[in-house]
């Protein structure tokens, strides 16, 4: 399962690649949010924690932090609140606001979508370094 997730989060950053260079930002920030949770999701699934099914697992992930090496307990702190700050915006990136009649593309620009992008990569990073010292997934794999 760690594996799947992780590959499917590395398409997820694909997908968001090609929406910021289509210039389509509610898109990749869309995206940047399902990358983020599928990384966290396999990080917790490689350690036998069953998380919820919700989209922010930051909550879960600092709960049982005591399940991941030293220099990743370090980074749960960033790693929820970026968690936290996509799973937000993850409606408003696909429907807009629609009792404010904004559409998601009048709400997220293309700074939201560098710093989106910026975040998912770093999540899926972190979250690669982990799964490789753990030998869940190879060199291979991730490339």
């Amino acid at each position: 399962m760690a594996e799947d997730y992780c590959r499917r989060a590395k398409t997820r950053i694909k997908s968001a690649e090609l929406a910021h260079s289509d210039k389509s930002y509610p898109d990749v920030v869309r995206y940047g949010q399902e990358c983020v949770e599928l990384s966290l999701k396999a990080a917790l699934r490689a350690v036998g924690v069953e998380y919820p099914k919700e989209h922010d697992v930051g909550r879960i992930l600092r709960a049982v932090k005591d399940r991941f090496p030293e220099w990743f307990r370090m980074e749960t702190g960033k790693l929820s609140e970026i968690s936290r700050d996509l799973a937000d915006k993850r409606a408003p990136s696909l429907y807009g606001i629609e009792s404010s009649g904004k559409a998601p593309s009048d709400i997220f620009g293309k700074d939201d979508a560098e710093k989106a992008l910026s975040d998912a990569k770093y999540v899926l990073n972190v979250v690669i370094k982990f799964l490789l010292e753990l030998q869940v997934i190879s060199e291979d794999q991730i490339r």
